[in-house]
């Protein structure tokens, strides 16, 4: 009977009462686990958390390194193992495509052998200077690799035999590239920036490239016995001022947010590659007036007409791409990108063909601007695709500028640095040195009369002692 009131009492007491029993039955357990910790009697779960925590804690670095080794030797293989293959795949297999339709073409002494090997040896040029970093300076740019890769396949004797490349051909790639820098630099211009500082952007592309034109023209004339002409032309190009190497740099700042409020990168870019233009019309117009093909008046009015030609060809191109293709069609950035890069390459190859070339550059420019302010945010997408054109091509610009410079074509007396200072002369002074120097300033007539004297020759400087 006793029994049979406890489950009575508890079935009146209900939940609550069963809610207390397990309260009860947990806190007498956590009471049993703290004195077994007490008295040093561990239990079963305790030992096996501590062991897993003690395998864990002692072997970290061995599993990674096991994980490492066996995403290494994975079969089919993964990450960086499968990186390398894939890409050395890809190598080999544009030579070989390329070798299957043109055949002797891309075999050593080829043509497209010698672009495909300097397209290679540029980009590992440009990614290994890449690497170096110097203590508190920036890293090297790449652009160093690729005119030193260049330059090593031009003066290394049997590279050099081996890797050919046409005179047409690597003009042709050069104008190419130019072109496309110019689309990047037309589409990277702010048109508030660049309507806020049209002076000082006129200013800085006239002034310093038409004073160091003059400058060389005048001490080469002097100096070297130029005529005026020659003169000119030197100047124009030392004068110029490479987009290619402006322009990448002034996109960087541009995409980080640097001088952007002031528009310090659109007046670089905007004045780097008027600079250019500049210079290479300068460079026509004197280089027509040495060979006199044609008058003097037409051929310093060339320069004016290359620039009226530029400007209005870019403005109706501009104008066209605007509209054409319209918002609504399918692949819209893909048939803009090919539209602006398709019109750049033609204007540029046109206007060398129609003798105005000049103006294909300015066109260029023009119209990149245009069809920028018009598709306002949305170029970024196309200037997405014209900066992949460029990584392509811009290892061939560079490679290719470094293999124009040959070692044997230099001769000490047409240099004539040795011949002027007297280097290679162990007995020679700095006295010497200077009274050379005087000497040849006198006569010359740079400080006498403004002519040449009768014995004075071009190859003064270049003279023994």
């Amino acid at each position: 009977m006793k029994d049979e009131d406890k489950t009575i009492e508890c079935e009146d007491a209900g939940p609550s009462t069963e809610m207390n029993h397990t309260a009860t039955t947990c806190q007498e357990s956590q009471e049993e686990a703290v004195m077994n910790l007490k008295g040093n009697e561990p239990t079963e779960g305790s030992i096996l958390l501590n062991s897993g925590e003690k395998k864990l804690q002692e072997t970290p670095t061995e599993s990674s390194n096991l994980q490492m080794l066996r995403e290494i030797l994975a079969c089919p293989p993964h990450g960086l193992l499968d990186k390398v293959i894939t890409n050395v795949v890809i190598i080999v297999l544009l030579w070989a495509v390329v070798w299957s339709i043109t055949g002797s073409e891309c075999l050593p002494g080829g043509n497209l052998f010698g672009i495909i090997i300097l397209f290679y040896c540029a980009v590992i040029g440009g990614k290994l200077f890449g690497l170096i970093k110097l203590p508190t300076l920036p890293p090297l740019p790449p652009l160093l690799g690729m005119l030193l890769a260049g330059f090593l396949i031009r003066n290394i004797p049997v590279i050099s035999d081996n890797v050919q490349i046409k005179h047409k051909w690597s003009s042709s790639l050069r104008s190419i590239a130019l072109s496309i820098i110019l689309v990047r630099a037309g589409l990277g211009l702010d048109s508030k920036a660049l309507k806020k500082l049209k002076g000082v952007c006129v200013r800085l592309s006239l002034g310093p490239c038409l004073v160091e034109a003059c400058a060389a023209a005048v001490l080469s004339h002097f100096l070297m016995g130029l005529p005026w002409q020659w003169g000119f032309i030197l100047g124009f190009v030392l004068g110029a001022v490479s987009p290619a190497v402006v322009v990448p740099s002034m996109l960087l700042l541009q995409g980080g947010g640097y001088g952007v409020e002031k528009g310090v990168p659109t007046l670089l870019m905007a004045a780097g590659s008027f600079d250019d233009i500049l210079a290479i019309t300068g460079f026509n117009t004197c280089l027509g007036m040495a060979f006199s093909t044609g008058s003097t008046v037409f051929n310093v009015l060339r320069g004016v007409l290359e620039v009226v030609i530029g400007v209005s060809a870019g403005c109706l191109l501009g104008f066209f791409i605007q509209y054409f293709p319209s918002s609504d069609q399918v692949n819209l950035v893909w048939k803009r990108a090919f539209l602006v890069l398709g019109f750049a390459v033609f204007a540029v190859f046109s206007s060398v063909y129609f003798g105005f070339p000049g103006s294909g550059g300015l066109c260029t420019l023009v119209m990149a601007f245009l069809a920028g302010i018009k598709w306002a945010k949305k170029k970024e997408d196309v200037e997405a695709i014209v900066a992949v054109a460029w990584d392509i091509f811009q290892p061939l610009l560079f490679g290719l500028i470094g293999a124009e410079v040959s070692i044997a074509s230099l001769k000490p007396e047409t240099v004539g640095c040795n011949r002027i200072c007297g280097f290679g002369h162990s007995k020679i002074t700095w006295r010497q040195t200077i009274r050379r120097l005087w000497n040849g300033c006198v006569d010359s007539g740079i400080f006498g009369h403004p002519h040449h004297s009768p014995n004075w020759k071009s190859t003064y400087w270049f003279a023994g002692p």
